[in-house]
């Protein structure tokens, strides 16, 4: 039995679990949660999907989900 476990990995390094898997591009929040689409508002921390990898080792797939931040100018492009 293979036990599966998701992590987002901030810039400054950080790791945090996060209960599901992300896709690459895909605009988060900062507890690592996707951000639903339009956004209300340009005055938010968001985190964009940017890597993926995944490292197993016996009995343990641990899949990281790297982040960048999104400056405020590109988060104004999602504000319905």
């Amino acid at each position: 039995m293979t036990v599966e476990t998701n992590y987002v990995v901030f810039p400054e390094g950080d790791t945090q679990e996060i209960p599901g898997r992300l896709s690459i591009d895909q605009i988060v929040d900062h507890n690592g949660y996707p951000l639903p689409l339009p956004l209300s508002s340009a005055r938010i921390i968001a985190f964009r999907v940017v890597k993926i990898r995944h490292t197993e080792t016996r009995g343990m797939l641990d899949i990281l989900h790297y982040l960048e931040l999104v400056p405020a100018y590109e988060l104004l492009e999602y504000v319905g």
